[in-house]
């Protein structure tokens, strides 16, 4: 079991070669951080049966107070709550942290008893966010938890028409 950078040795079809107007950016980016490979920007966790799991950008990173936190490590511990189907966890602006404040986005499982079809009350969703906010804290670290965190109810498509 280990987790690192997904790199790939070799090219395939459609693969970018350049970017527009840019192309020592592209090089920098891309080729220079693992010479010989082609570096994707995602992390992956390789288990030890040999399958991969891919953990999320490497760059998608919040500073809260100066705690550089993968948006990924949060995601992770949020997604092994119970009630919790998926998440996505994002910064926005904070007046005395700077980027400090996180929003997790959680479609609950439709399949928990009193939690169907968002039949679930103010209270329920209080006692989520504590838990969360705890395991957070336990988990990560006390400045990862969530100042707030938005319920939604599972059942949404997950298909993006446009």
């Amino acid at each position: 079991n280990t987790s690192g950078a997904l790199c790939i040795s070799q090219a395939w079809p459609g693969m970018a070669r350049t970017i527009y107007n840019d192309h020592k950016r592209f090089l920098e980016t891309y080729l220079t951080p693992y010479p010989g490979f082609f570096f994707t920007g995602d992390g992956v966790y390789r288990t030890s049966e040999g399958y991969y799991q891919l953990t999320g950008r490497l760059d998608d990173v919040i500073n809260i107070s100066g705690h550089r936190l993968g948006t990924a490590e949060v995601e992770d511990v949020v997604n092994h709550h119970m009630a919790v189907a998926e998440s996505a966890v994002i910064g926005c602006p904070h007046e005395i942290k700077g980027e400090g404040k996180l929003l997790a986005f959680l479609p609950l499982k439709t399949s928990l008893p009193g939690l169907l079809h968002c039949s679930w009350n103010g209270y329920v969703q209080e006692t989520l966010t504590a838990e969360l906010q705890e395991l957070i804290s336990k988990k990560i670290a006390k400045y990862a938890a969530p100042e707030y965190i938005q319920v939604t109810c599972a059942g949404w498509s997950n298909t993006h028409l446009g």
